[in-house]
């Protein structure tokens, strides 16, 4: 089974998108849709990022195809579990 959420660097598509993605953060918020909070932002690949104050906010359920998983290493795990605390407390409030 595969996380929920991605490594930093993995390469997708969403569903019904005709460009590939790479995700980039998590846990990011959007003011243009009253702050919904989104599992992944990311960037075209292979283009990256072109606009640093543009990112593309998407959610795990949205994913279709997995082209390329990130790097993980045991930072990347300690920081996964961080992440979940983070995202249930930010669900929370």
């Amino acid at each position: 089974m595969i996380d929920k959420y991605l490594p930093i660097g993995t390469i997708v598509i969403l569903k019904g998108g005709r460009k590939r993605l790479m995700i980039t953060g998590f846990a990011c918020k959007s003011e243009e849709t009253n702050n919904q909070l989104f599992d992944y932002c990311g960037c075209l690949y292979p283009e990256g990022v072109i606009f640093t104050d543009k990112s593309i906010l998407f959610n795990h359920d949205q994913i279709e195809h997995i082209f390329f998983m990130g790097y993980v290493d045991e930072d990347e795990k300690a920081f996964k579990v961080n992440l979940e605390k983070i995202v249930s407390n930010m669900n929370n409030n």
